[in-house]
């Protein structure tokens, strides 16, 4: 695994920000921790990135101790964050003049296609840059010496949509063999692009899994009956988000599976006119796996 957590525990006084946290990315990967804000998500990537110790377990990066990760292992790793410092007197140019030297894999036709592509301008101070355009900054000064992994803390935030386009292509055209953690509120803007995903809420990791698996496996179910609809008596676990009205049952099946799905229904209905099953976004999904597990005291 490029980056796993046991147990990992984070309190702050009375608050736990991070509680009990079993974390597995992949290498290759590009893995989506996703949350609302205070989920625990930037705490999550402070402790991976040796900014933080945990108040209890275990993280590795790049298979060291994040507690005792050297020059050796943040030279394969790129960071970006929101409210990343720079020296704001240089301007674009002499920074990233002043990074080169620092690593022996630095890729200047890299660095120049990058800085071609999000249109850096050169001669203007850091101090000077947007907000967008610092985030992009961040970017280039990250990918130039070829990472093998890219941690992304909520590189979205702020951003209109036109520069989060141009950031997630320059990322995309760079990314290579890189393992990329993104952390992220903004689910429309990564649904497309990630192969793996965490759900933190109120710093427990609600679930993990493949885009794929957990896309195969959560569908929303409408079905159609002759008679007005009503919830079953015995409620399946695995279905959420259990609506009547009128003749039609509604429903998250966080189970689903194709074959049995019909027999399963028949086996709670009578009089079944139709059944319905279609995708469910990242947004939705995660909105309803945290009220579930809220609900559930968790």
């Amino acid at each position: 695994m490029m980056l796993q957590t046991k147990d990992l525990w984070k309190r702050y006084g009375r608050n736990e920000a991070l509680r009990g946290v079993n974390l597995s990315v992949p290498a290759g990967s590009a893995f989506a921790l996703i949350g609302t804000n205070g989920a625990g998500k930037t705490t999550l990537i402070k402790i991976l990135m040796n900014l933080l110790e945990p108040s209890r377990g275990t993280a590795s990066v790049l298979g060291t101790d994040s507690r005792k990760l050297a020059p050796r292992e943040f030279a394969q790793i790129g960071y970006v964050a929101e409210s990343q410092d720079m020296p704001v007197r240089l301007t674009v140019g002499q920074y990233l003049a002043y990074l080169r030297p620092l690593y022996a894999a630095w890729d200047r036709q890299v660095e120049l296609a990058i800085v071609r592509q999000l249109r850096l301008p050169l001669d203007r101070r850091i101090g000077d840059l947007s907000h967008g355009m610092r985030i992009k900054m961040s970017l280039a000064c990250a990918l130039p010496f070829r990472p093998k992994l890219l941690v992304l803390d909520e590189p979205f935030s702020g951003l209109d949509p036109l520069v989060r386009d141009e950031f997630m292509e320059g990322l995309l055209q760079q990314a290579g063999e890189m393992t990329v953690l993104v952390s992220s509120h903004e689910l429309a803007e990564i649904e497309g692009v990630v192969t793996h995903v965490g759900f933190l809420d109120a710093g427990r990791l609600l679930v993990q899994e493949s885009m794929a698996d957990l896309a195969g496996r959560i569908r929303e179910v409408r079905v159609t009956l002759e008679q007005e609809a009503a919830p079953p008596l015995q409620m399946p676990k695995d279905w959420l988000q259990v609506r009547a009205l009128g003749n039609v049952l509604s429903f998250i099946d966080t189970r689903f599976c194709a074959d049995d799905l019909n027999e399963r229904i028949n086996s709670l209905f009578t009089g079944i006119r139709d059944i319905d099953v279609q995708p469910v976004v990242l947004r939705s999904i995660f909105t309803m796996l945290a009220r579930a597990a809220r609900d559930q005291g968790g």
